[in-house]
């Protein structure tokens, strides 16, 4: 791996897999859906994370799908990884060495990793000083994932990770505009950027100088995310409508997730079963698939007031 100096602002998809009928990823599937993203603007590709349904994939199966997204990829658009699972420090620093050299730009922490939920701040630094001694030459990104519990980093922590020079992407899931600004003003002058996975709160953490988007619902409409991130300040008025629309949108989340984002790919012309890992696809019933056609019928009218054609996939 090649440390990265900086991250690029602007929206990172937290990927999904595809998988074959009998669960096996589908990496036939996954070209397809890394050219759609790509397609659509993104700026990056955060593989090998929740999303990616990576607390159910072996550790030669992450390592191998960190591989094939950053080759698919190449020069194109920068991708990260997690796939940061183990529990005890040796495990984390062999899934760590193992991913990061495939050749990704930066290998993604998951922040309830390093202590316990009643664990305090200091053995988490502590921990994280052990990993950095440990893979010299590594780029890292945080995740505050809310499984299997959901560790928010504090100002302070974030001051500790943004003075080693390490970590230059924190993927921020508190939803909170106060703890985005306190945050912000935490890492301030420094190479760690936050880019927030809550919808609700992006425009306004946008304005506090958050750096982009890396959520849920990139993996249905991201385009709507990349015209947010990048022309919110020249045309405010429909960063607000459209801000309105992408937040109540995005409570689609609630139902079967990542289920119903591959149905909502399939819509497009993916070719990617609803198969998974982590959620039963025979769950996801006809009045879930109603759901999701309705939500993508009501996108259409906000695409038409930013000029934006509601995108059909052309595989590659």
């Amino acid at each position: 791996m090649t440390r990265l100096k900086e991250i690029a602002n602007g929206v990172w998809p937290t990927m999904i897999t595809p998988f074959t009928e009998d669960k096996q990823v589908d990496y036939n599937g996954l070209e397809q859906l890394i050219e759609w993203y790509i397609s659509q603007g993104v700026d990056g590709l955060f593989a090998v994370c929740q999303s990616s349904e990576m607390f159910f994939l072996s550790l030669e199966e992450r390592v191998k799908m960190a591989r094939f997204v950053k080759e698919k990829a190449g020069s194109r658009v920068p991708v990260i990884a997690s796939g940061h699972v183990s529990d005890d420090l040796e495990g984390q620093i062999e899934e760590i060495r193992q991913i990061a050299a495939t050749g990704i730009d930066a290998f993604v922490i998951v922040t309830n990793r390093f202590a316990k939920e009643e664990e305090s701040d200091e053995v988490w630094i502590s921990r994280a000083q052990t990993i950095l001694e440990n893979v010299p030459g590594v780029s890292f990104g945080l995740y505050e994932c809310p499984y299997p519990y959901k560790r928010l980093l504090s100002p302070q922590v974030l001051s500790w990770c943004a003075s080693t020079g390490r970590f230059l992407f924190l993927k921020d899931t508190s939803c909170s505009e106060t703890e985005i600004e306190a945050k912000l003003e935490a890492v301030k002058g420094s190479s760690l950027k936050l880019f927030n996975a809550n919808t609700a709160t992006l425009l306004a953490s946008l304005r506090l100088g958050a750096a982009g988007f890396s959520g849920v619902m990139a993996n249905m409409h991201p385009d709507l995310y990349v015209w947010l991130t990048r022309n919110w300040s020249a045309e405010p008025q429909k960063a607000e409508t459209l801000q309105a629309f992408l937040s109540t949108a995005s409570l689609i989340e609630l139902q079967i997730y990542p289920v119903n984002a591959k149905y909502y790919q399939q819509q497009l012309g993916l070719p990617i079963a609803l198969t998974g890992r982590s959620k039963d696809a025979s769950t996801f019933t006809a009045t879930r698939k109603l759901e999701v056609n309705q939500l993508a019928a009501t996108e259409q009218a906000i695409r038409e007031h930013v000029s934006l054609p509601r995108p059909v996939y052309a595989k590659a």
